[in-house]
């Protein structure tokens, strides 16, 4: 029973890193290609930069919060793992 607790803990701790990895990466690469495309749309009209500007917080918000949620389950998984729970530890 020890061992399967073990193996349990275990593939959990990877699935938090690639959790982790994957919620950096996906905000990165978001926010690489929000700011390119905000400095594009306002190089061609630069009378709509300030409109683009507000819009640019508003999606850049909404990045932040789904890596937030990636990280709060990743902490879910770490401090109150339910799949030990399921198998009796």
């Amino acid at each position: 029973m020890q061992e399967l607790i073990a193996q349990v803990q275990s593939m959990t701790a990877l699935a938090i890193g690639l959790i982790f990895a994957f919620a950096a990466l996906g905000t990165a690469l978001g926010f690489g290609m929000l700011g390119g495309k905000f400095l594009e749309g306002a190089a061609r009209q630069p009378e709509t930069a300030n409109m683009l500007q507000g819009r640019m917080f508003i999606i850049a918000g909404l990045l932040d919060a789904v890596s937030i949620i990636g990280v709060a389950f990743a902490a879910l998984l770490m401090f109150a793992n339910p799949l030990v729970g399921a198998i009796g530890g």
